[in-house]
């Protein structure tokens, strides 16, 4: 898709649609947390650099491709507005071709919080609505420490969520989220992670 150049007039950030079902609520803290530590200039300009990238869809809503976590930080901090990117307009589609076409470029990622693939009509229509995905947190800090490379794989993050929800418990990330990054950490750089996108690890010699 090529990028358009973007809206500069503010959006109601509520009026925003996501295409997937969750985010991982750990990484939207830490989002929410750098966002207070910016001054009211700064977090104009931020903004700014971190303009949120959408399609217009049927009866001509505002989808979000992108930033969902920046988003829903956002939103829980009560910011009222934000800036978007056109990615395309795609408001002539039907519902069930829009959805067709953004799963068939991989722009929409229609899986709950235990990583099943479920119906388009699942997906919220409100950003307050998006549910916690404890695995999208571990994946998207594991990156941050290395454990694997920023790679254009869409929804890569996602695939590294799966890998670690077979191996990782709920209940141990619940109980100690930096103990279960260090375990994360160790099977990112082991070989049975070596099929996900940006893996780092080194492979046994033949």
């Amino acid at each position: 898709m090529s990028t358009h150049d973007p809206v500069l007039h503010p959006v109601a950030l509520a009026e925003l649609r996501p295409t997937q079902i969750t985010v991982g609520q750990y990484e939207v803290e830490q989002k929410r947390k750098h966002w207070r530590r910016l001054s009211a200039e700064k977090g104009r300009a931020f903004l700014g650099r971190h303009m949120i990238p959408v399609v217009i869809g049927p009866k001509g809503r505002r989808y979000m491709i992108d930033n969902h976590h920046l988003g829903r930080a956002m939103w829980e901090e009560g910011v009222d507005e934000v800036l978007v990117n056109v990615q395309a307009d795609l408001s002539s589609l039907t519902r069930k071709a829009f959805w067709r076409y953004l799963d068939n470029r991989a722009l929409c990622h229609p899986y709950n919080a235990d990583g099943d693939r479920v119906d388009f009509s699942r997906i919220p229509s409100q950003i307050s609505k998006l549910t916690d995905d404890p695995y999208r947190s571990v994946a998207g800090n594991l990156r941050h420490l290395g454990g694997y490379a920023k790679d254009l794989t869409p929804f890569s993050e996602f695939l590294w969520a799966d890998f670690l929800r077979e191996r990782i418990s709920k209940k141990a990330i619940a109980k100690d989220f930096d103990k279960a990054l260090d375990k994360a950490l160790k099977l990112a750089k082991s070989d049975a992670a070596h099929y996900l996108p940006g893996w780092a690890g080194v492979s046994p010699p033949d």
